[in-house]
């Protein structure tokens, strides 16, 4: 099936919205799968709204989300230009070889494609006026998604406007013909159009293209497709925040695909591999950004060490996230380097993103931290805190050593001393020593403390609560 030739076809207009990424990534993986060609087209004809910056957003995207294309901008190919701004004496050919069949005519200045069949005139309810249509053959689509889909257009529709630019559906045929394009995978709805689109092709004397429209991606909640207005619709939302792409990858491979075994986290070698048109769910897919949260947790909990830590540097330090609560990172010598490693050793394995970072760990680098009051008025109301604190702080200053496994019998003599479950110490603990209830293993973050920071922000702890 090398054969197989797809396209992404995307209007440089200044975002890249999940569904386009979401279409793009279909595309690729069908081609990846096959063997195939993936073409990357760039529908630009819009002056007003395409801009160099908005093309940029669109080829970062599909970097970032790991997309490489065969043919289009930047790699070239021997069916361009790819860009529908350069083609224009191509749709020029195209136009006179439908005059050459009598299929196009002018009027009010712009150019018609006239349809095959009996005309007759009726009223039409939405322009409130008579109208001619067209009795003409239903156009047959034999869809790998939808199924078997008939449609007949029942008026001649316009092809160049009065300003001379050529419309969409004009284009979008032209280019796919001339393109070789073999198989139109986009959304459902586009699905209208394909009418228009056959209509179209049969005129040029060519089969179509197989069609595969794919379902719509809904908002995270209530009614309605997800637009760029959404929350969590622009792929570059994602970018910013520094999810992992492969996360958000494997998640966009989900909206409206799976692979029939419940698995959600997978390799996207094997994602290539068992990626198919009819595979696809025709209902429509609900985008979960709680599950995409998920999946990005996941990957960083599995990402090799030396990639998380480089991505941990780049957004703590080279971004100044750490600057910004009152960290000097710029006195950082060998020692406070090797310490900012072992801190995220420590965390890798809980921390839900990188965005989370600064708040999940600014703790260890500084007293200044801040205090969750929400977090505190829930730790402190269970059993005697202020005695458990008292009693962990006389235990962990008789340790010769603050290794995890000495730790943890530490806290269970103490809690089998004093008849007080283990939480009753971790707890408070926990809270004194970050200012928050959550976070990495508790006897791991007594660890990398230490004895020195621990003893002290127990001490200043308990003075807080003496006051």
């Amino acid at each position: 099936m090398n054969d197989v030739r797809v396209r992404f076809a995307p209007s440089p207009t200044g975002f890249f919205h999940i569904g386009g990424a979401r279409t793009a990534l279909f595309n690729w993986l069908y081609a990846r799968h096959t063997g195939g060609t993936f073409v990357l087209r760039i529908e630009d004809t819009d002056r007003e709204r395409n801009t160099e910056e908005a093309l940029r957003v669109i080829l970062e995207g599909m970097r970032w989300l790991g997309m490489d294309w065969d043919e289009g901008p930047e790699k070239g190919g021997a069916y361009g230009p790819y860009f529908q701004s350069q083609r224009a004496e191509i749709y020029r050919e195209y136009l006179d070889k439908l005059k050459a069949v009598d299929r196009v005519y002018e009027k009010d200045g712009a150019v018609y494609f006239r349809l095959e069949g009996e005309r007759y005139t009726a009223y039409d309810e939405y322009k409130k006026c008579e109208v001619e249509k067209v009795r003409a053959t239903p156009q047959v689509i034999d869809d790998r998604i939808r199924g078997r889909v008939e449609r007949a257009e029942e008026q001649d529709f316009v092809l160049f406007r009065r300003n001379g630019e050529p419309v969409f559906h004009f284009v979008n045929v032209v280019d796919d013909l001339t393109m070789g394009i073999t198989h139109v995978i986009r959304g459902e709805d586009h699905l209208s159009n394909t009418s228009k689109h056959c209509e179209l092709f049969k005129a040029f004397g060519v089969e179509p293209p197989v069609f595969a429209h794919i379902p719509l991606i809904l908002k995270g909640s209530g009614p309605g497709k997800m637009s760029k207005r959404d929350s969590g619709s622009l792929v570059e939302e994602y970018q910013r925040r520094r999810f992992v792409p492969e996360a958000v990858r494997n998640y966009l491979c989900l909206l409206g695909w799976s692979p029939k075994d419940d698995r959600e986290k997978m390799e996207i070698d094997e994602i290539i591999r068992l990626f198919d048109l009819p595979a696809i769910n025709s209902n429509n897919a609900r985008f979960d950004e709680k599950k995409l949260s998920f999946l990005n947790a996941a990957y960083l909990r599995e990402m090799p060490t030396e990639r998380f830590m480089k991505e941990a540097w780049d957004y703590l330090v080279g971004e100044r996230a750490l600057t910004e609560r009152g960290v000097d990172v710029e006195a950082w010598g060998e020692e406070e380097q090797r310490y900012f490693e072992t801190v995220m050793s420590l965390c890798q394995e809980k921390v839900r993103s990188i965005e989370d970072l600064p708040d999940f760990v600014a703790y260890f680098f500084t007293e200044d931290y801040s205090f969750d009051e929400k977090a505190g008025k829930k730790v402190l109301k269970k059993g005697d805190p202020k005695a458990r604190l008292t009693e962990m702080r006389g235990a962990l200053e008789k340790l010769d050593s603050f290794a995890e496994d000495e730790l943890e019998a530490t806290v269970a003599a103490l809690a089998a001393e004093s008849g007080a479950g283990t939480g009753e110490y971790i707890h408070p603990t926990r809270l004194a020593l970050s200012g928050t209830n959550v976070g990495p293993s508790f006897y791991g973050l007594l660890r990398v403390l230490g004895r020195e920071r621990v003893l002290s922000r127990l001490d200043r702890f308990l003075s807080r609560l003496s006051a």
